[in-house]
């Protein structure tokens, strides 16, 4: 089969479209034929090695991880002895970030837990876009119990994988929006339904006196010690990713700060599941929530997507066609 293949740190276009083994499942899993895939910012991740400190989950010198992308959505072609929830035929999406790397191929093995039918109304490129963004989006999200209409959720970084997403989450059900992103992309969220919006460029949100309920930090660049006067009373602060420096200083320092206030300050810690999946995929059946598709490339341009990707534009998600 055709795969992308990662062997050196630095540039995209450093990846290569070989052909290796088509894999073979195991007894508790499936073989999916992959028909797209998306960028994440754990493939520009994997790709630059950067920051440093990563190397020491993906290889010091050289890559451990040879294959890259997480999403998925395909055609199940066959499967385990010990798969019961899935059968040959099924049209599946899944995230497979915590069990291997390797969904720019034209072939993946996954277990139960990870994927999901997909959803009818949905083409495969408009699937592929949804599982790792739209879980981690609807995982930050749930830091607040029950999201209310009196609440006031800021999204960082909001037009990017993750934004659209939270955006469209949180409005469903009733909260006012503020996202932040730059000014190419804050018609886009408007058009999403963003109560607010602010060009990064042009205003600190962190300095305009406003507070929120939650902020969710998909690019996190400020010190954690300036989102206090941000946050209302019982604000919470969720880090979905960003600068690694700030990242660990949440962590080491969030729980002193909360032990001063009722705020609370953390690192969402994402955890991939079917069951998400499948509520995702009935919001998506209802018309309830959509993909927004900046760019689509076939697999032997994936080193333009990553290109692309690591220069900030994307507009929501970049979808690689395999199928």
């Amino acid at each position: 089969m055709k795969a992308i293949i990662h062997t050196k740190y630095g540039s995209p276009y450093n990846l290569k479209l070989q052909e290796i083994d088509k894999p073979i499942p195991k007894s508790n899993e499936v073989l999916i034929k992959v028909y797209a895939s998306s960028v994440n910012s754990y493939d520009w991740d994997i790709i630059t090695g950067k920051p440093l400190i990563y190397r020491l989950m993906f290889g010091l010198t050289k890559p451990k991880i040879n294959q890259i992308g997480c999403d998925v959505a395909g055609i199940v072609e066959a499967k385990g002895s010990d798969v019961t929830q899935f059968e040959v035929g099924d049209e599946v999406l899944g995230d497979l970030s915590q069990l291997r790397f390797s969904t720019f191929a034209e072939y993946v093995c996954a277990t139960e837990h990870f994927i999901a039918k997909k959803p009818i109304n949905a083409s495969f490129e408009q699937t592929a876009g949804i599982p790792h963004g739209a879980v981690l989006a609807l995982q930050a999200l749930q830091n607040i119990q029950e999201i209310k209409p009196e609440h006031h959720i800021l999204i960082n970084g909001a037009g990017g994988s993750v934004g659209p997403f939270a955006l469209q989450l949180a409005k469903l059900k009733g909260a006012k929006v503020t996202c932040v992103d730059s000014e190419q992309k804050l018609n886009l969220l408007q058009s999403l339904g963003a109560d607010y919006v602010i060009d990064y460029k042009k205003e600190d949100f962190t300095k305009n006196g406003k507070q929120y309920d939650l902020i969710i930090e998909t690019v996190i660049k400020r010190s954690v010690f300036k989102h206090r006067k941000s946050l209302t009373l019982n604000g919470i602060l969720v880090i979905v990713g960003g600068n690694v420096g700030k990242v660990l200083q949440t962590v080491i320092f969030g729980s002193l700060l909360a032990k001063v206030s009722n705020k609370r300050y953390g690192l969402l810690i994402h955890k991939p599941n079917s069951l998400d999946l499948k509520y995702l995929v009935q919001l998506f059946e209802e018309g309830k929530l959509q993909t927004v598709i900046d760019k689509t490339y076939p697999l032997n341009e994936t080193a333009n997507a990553m290109q692309y990707y690591g220069e900030g534009k994307a507009k929501g998600k970049l979808i690689i066609k395999i199928g």
